[in-house]
């Protein structure tokens, strides 16, 4: 009696639940099917975007991630089992997660943005949170510099991200932006014949859009000239050497006075 009583529960529970685990696998089956086509449209979309393939990967593991847990929790409940609680324990755990990495999270965001709007790319020269460098590598945390003197600076894409951004590599030219200051007993157009004639003289100083030499001010000991000349983003540091020794010796030349304190100010700008 009592294995036949047993052989009816189990019959009774096959046909009450059977529906519902065969429900389940198709379910189950069907959305995996879904996940992958999902993924891998993004990663096609992804690709011709030309986003970078550290994003690529990471974007792509976590969509794959978040796609299963909500599968799982869709099969589960499909099965009878109570899914509030699941919902609340990964709520909370986002939640946990999201206090403890603020930081972390801030730069991973500002990660995604620099490597999806690009605003530099690894090789350019960079000003940014007080720092200055070529960008060696862009990490989904830290950007990474490499400054003039080959000291490495890590900056983190957070801050990286909501801060100015100045990019010398930019554009294909530069213009190079030189003040020099003279007495006020030399003659103001034998000066600008001059530092001119620098500028004229340097064969990496491109003819258009043309140099120019103005006198940009009244100082309280000097007449202080622009000196502008536009160059290639690549000759840049060569020709800002080149053309301060060029002046001063030039000037030398022509018996044309760099006023005490001797002063030279060199400022870069895009």
């Amino acid at each position: 009696m009592e294995n036949l009583e047993f052989i009816d529960s189990f019959k009774h529970a096959l046909f009450q639940y059977a529906p519902k685990i065969i429900t389940a696998l198709i379910i189950l089956v069907v959305g995996i099917f879904i996940i992958n086509t999902i993924i891998r449209l993004t990663k096609k979309i992804m690709e011709k975007r030309d986003v970078d393939i550290t994003l690529r990967k990471f974007l792509s593991n976590l969509l794959n991630w978040i796609l299963k847990a909500l599968l799982f929790i869709v099969v589960a409940a499909k099965l009878g089992v109570e899914t509030t609680s699941f919902a609340a324990i990964i709520a909370s755990a986002g939640l946990a997660v999201g206090l403890a990495l603020q930081g972390s999270l801030a730069n991973f965001a500002g990660g995604v943005l620099i490597m999806l709007f690009k605003p530099f790319k690894v090789g350019d020269y960079i000003e940014a949170q007080g720092e200055a460098g070529t960008v060696k590598e862009i990490q989904i945390f830290t950007t990474l510099l490499n400054t003039p003197q080959n000291r490495l600076v890590i900056v983190p894409n957070g801050q990286l991200s909501n801060g100015n951004i100045t990019n010398y590599s930019a554009e294909e030219k530069i213009r190079l932006d030189m003040v020099v200051g003279v007495s006020y007993d030399d003659d103001i157009k034998k000066t600008k014949e001059v530092l001119m004639s620098v500028l004229t003289g340097n064969s990496k100083v491109l003819k258009e859009p043309a140099p120019m030499v103005a006198v940009t001010e009244l100082g309280d000991s000097s007449v202080n000239f622009a000196v502008r000349g536009w160059v290639k983003t690549a000759d840049y540091w060569d020709v800002y050497f080149e053309n301060t020794e060029s002046i001063k010796l030039a000037l030398d030349a022509a018996g044309i006075e760099i006023p005490y304190p001797h002063s030279v100010e060199i400022q870069k700008q895009a």
